[in-house]
C-alpha cells in the first residue's frame, strides 16, 4: 500500500495551509498503516519542467501506436531530445501507477491550481500510460485521490464566488477523465485563510477558523479510511 504525497503551495510549511492539511493527513495515515510505503514530492521545491516540442511529437507517435505501456514506449523513441523528455516522465507515471492513496495539497491560485501542479499533470498524462494495453481499461479505477485544497476566500457552494472556483471542477474532470472511479476522488476545502491579511474579510475569523477545523478533521478522516 502506497501513499502519494503531491505539495504544490509555493509557501513554506509555516505559511501554507494546503501544507498543513496535507501534514495532517500524512501523519494520521502513517499512524493507521504502520507497513505502508510513503513517497512525497514538493513540486515547489523540485519543480517539474514544462513540456517541450519532443514529449509532444513522441507522444503523438505512441498515440498511433494504440495503447503502449510505458514499458515498450523506449522502442518508439528516435531522437535524444525524446530520450530526456521520457526520462522526465516515467518515474513520475511509475509512481502514479504504484500509488493506492494520491495525496494533493492544493492551495487556489487565481480561482484554479498552481502552475506547478499543471506541469505535474501534463508530464504525467502521457498517452496509454494508465490504461491496460489489452483491454483499454483504467489502471487507477481503485485508486483513491484526495485533494486537500486551501482558498484565501470563499468559493463554496452558495457563496458569491461560487462560480468563480475552477479548482475542484477541474481536479475532479481530470482525475475522472484519466480513470479513477468518481466515488474514489475526495476534495476538501479551507476556505478564508486569508482573513489575517485582507481588509475585506474582517470579521469572518469565526468562519475562517471553523473551515479549517472542519478540513483538518476530513483529511484525518480520510487517512484512516480506505
Amino acid at each position: 500500500m502506497l501513499l502519494l504525497h503531491i505539495d504544490s503551495s509555493a509557501d513554506a510549511a509555516a505559511d501554507s495551509v494546503s501544507r498543513r492539511l496535507t501534514g495532517r493527513f500524512t501523519r494520521a495515515w502513517r499512524a493507521a498503516h504502520p507497513a505502508g510505503e510513503y513517497r512525497r514530492r514538493d513540486l515547489a521545491a523540485d519543480p517539474v519542467p514544462p513540456l517541450t516540442a519532443a514529449y509532444t511529437v513522441l507522444g503523438r507517435r505512441v498515440e498511433r501506436e494504440g495503447f503502449v505501456p510505458p514499458s515498450k514506449v523506449p522502442a518508439l523513441i528516435a531522437t535524444a531530445a525524446e530520450q530526456r523528455e521520457w526520462d522526465l516522465t516515467l518515474p513520475l507515471i511509475t509512481e502514479v501507477r504504484a500509488a493506492h492513496t494520491l495525496l494533493l495539497g492544493v492551495p487556489m491560485y487565481n480561482f484554479a491550481v498552481p502552475a506547478a501542479l499543471k506541469a505535474w499533470i501534463d508530464r504525467v498524462t502521457f498517452p496509454g500510460a494508465f490504461r491496460d494495453p489489452d483491454s483499454g481499461e483504467s489502471l487507477l479505477r481503485e485508486t483513491r485521490v484526495v485533494a486537500l485544497m486551501a482558498r484565501g476566500g470563499a468559493y463554496g457552494p452558495g457563496s458569491p464566488r461560487e462560480a468563480y472556483d475552477f479548482q475542484t471542477p477541474y481536479l475532479e474532470a481530470y482525475f475522472t477523465n484519466l480513470g479513477v472511479a468518481p466515488g474514489h476522488f475526495h476534495a476538501v476545502a479551507a476556505e478564508l485563510t486569508r482573513v489575517d491579511v485582507l481588509p475585506h474579510l474582517a470579521g469572518l475569523e469565526q468562519r475562517a477558523g471553523a473551515s479549517r477545523a472542519a478540513a483538518e478533521q476530513a483529511a484525518a478522516s480520510l487517512a484512516t479510511t480506505d
